[in-house]
């Protein structure tokens, strides 16, 4: 008996990207006994094909909510974080998040260089802006995380990330596994995937301003900020990586805020604290 031929003019369904579409997920309390992830469903026609995933094995049941002020009617801080080293892939038995300090022979072994993974960066980099005054208060509105293969991540100002570099591993892995991370006993996510490109979630009456230390445009950043109007928005993105500079189309001005080099935290610290200083937040 002769095989059967598909009929003429059925197409093959495209492959649709990865992102976070849903709205209504579970989470777990934060003491509770981590468990393994649980399948989760994707519009992605392809899934059953892909090879599973393995459990993580210092999964995170979730992250808590911390209180801010909300003023949602005063102009407020958007951070974007380009370029960030957050890429998984499966080492051993299990998936992880690639680093130069825990798997340098891993990546060494697959031809790449291991200087250009260091996640600690963006955790260092989330980490300050959560932390900063401008957002006890309320007056940060987002904070988007790009990286390097294009992913968009966008976490909530409210979220309180895990404060050692162990558990944000974990974080980071269950989350570009799952897409999304939610508030513990509430349903609300506080950590997604979402569609690019980021200027679609950009406020329309804002300014975009970058930083790069190969700037021809060095500033005091206390004197720049206070120059902006007090009516806009203001978005400041910064490079999450080890090398190299951010070059994006919709950043309206590149600042030089030092003549000297700086990491990301600091930077991101300088500019918190213009910011406080402009809008008087003690």
């Amino acid at each position: 008996m002769g095989r059967a031929y598909k009929m003429k003019g059925q197409k093959r369904k495209k492959k649709e990207k990865k992102y976070d579409k849903g709205e209504e997920f579970e989470q777990l309390d934060e003491n509770a006994t981590p468990q393994p992830p649980k399948k989760v469903k994707t519009d992605d026609t392809a899934s059953d094909k892909e090879e599973k995933l393995e459990p993580v094995t210092d999964e995170l049941p979730g992250i808590p909510i911390v209180t801010v002020d909300t003023n949602t009617n005063k102009p407020g801080v958007i951070f974007i974080l380009e370029k960030a080293s957050l890429e998984i892939a499966k080492v051993g038995k299990t998936y992880q998040l690639l680093s130069s300090d825990e798997h340098a022979t891993y990546l060494v072994r697959n031809k790449r260089n291991p200087a250009d993974y260091r996640p600690d960066i963006a955790f260092q980099a989330i980490q300050t802006i959560l932390d900063s005054r401008v957002n006890k208060c309320g007056r940060l509105k987002a904070l988007y995380v790009r990286t390097q293969q294009g992913l968009l991540l966008h976490i909530k100002p409210h979220a309180r990330m895990p404060r050692t570099y162990k558990r944000f591993s974990g974080l980071m892995v269950q989350l570009l596994q799952k897409l999304h991370i939610t508030a513990a006993g509430k349903g609300e996510k506080l950590l997604r995937v979402i569609k690019n490109p980021v200027t679609q979630y950009l406020p329309i009456n804002c300014r975009k301003i970058g930083f790069s230390h190969s700037s021809e445009k060095l500033v005091d950043m206390y004197d720049y900020v206070g120059t902006i109007n007090n009516e806009l928005d203001l978005v400041f993105v910064v490079g999450a990586m080890a090398h190299g500079k951010i070059d994006e189309d919709y950043v309206e001005d590149y600042l030089s805020i030092s003549e000297y080099p700086m990491s990301a935290a600091y930077c991101i610290s300088i500019i918190t604290t213009a910011v406080e200083r402009k809008w008087k937040i003690l």
